[in-house]
């Protein structure tokens, strides 16, 4: 697997990545109506576009993984379900924290393979909400690396 972190954002490449994440998605998401993936995906490709910093897995140079980073929050980690239990959301979320000082993470709390995952990655919940960054129905759990000052607004 090839680790790079991504510059230009053509247009094929962001097709891959939509394909990687609507894989990834329809995986564990169960709580997602297929209505609703539809509507998500509509956005995926801007924020794709946009996040300051995109790093990929890829393997025969086809993506099997990626992480979009702003400053020390993860903003996305997709890895197709064909790809998992390899090691390569782990290997991603290291690169994050010895690169770019990840340190936060949001995730649905309606995955909760996701939420122990980040947990074993060494993230502890801070925050939760009631709803996504959307308004959508499904709650989330805000997490930091290392020790949080107490368990407030869970």
């Amino acid at each position: 697997m090839e680790l790079t972190e991504v510059q230009e954002r053509s247009g094929p490449l962001l097709t891959q990545l939509l394909a990687v994440w609507e894989r990834s998605v329809r995986a564990p998401h169960t709580f997602l109506t297929a209505e609703e993936i539809a509507r998500i995906k509509e956005y995926v490709p801007s924020a794709l576009a946009q996040v300051p910093i995109l790093v990929i897995l890829t393997d025969c140079g086809v993506p099997a993984a990626f992480m979009g980073l702003a400053g020390d929050k993860l903003e996305m980690l997709f890895v197709a379900p064909e790809s998992r239990g390899q090691g390569l959301g782990r290997r991603l979320i290291r690169y994050g924290m010895d690169r770019h000082a990840l340190r936060e993470v949001s995730v649905n709390e309606q995955n909760p393979q996701a939420v122990g995952f980040y947990e074993h990655m060494g993230f502890q919940t801070y925050r939760r909400t009631e709803r996504d960054e959307q308004g959508g129905p499904y709650p989330l759990l805000y997490m930091r690396r290392g020790r949080t000052s107490g368990q407030a607004n869970l």
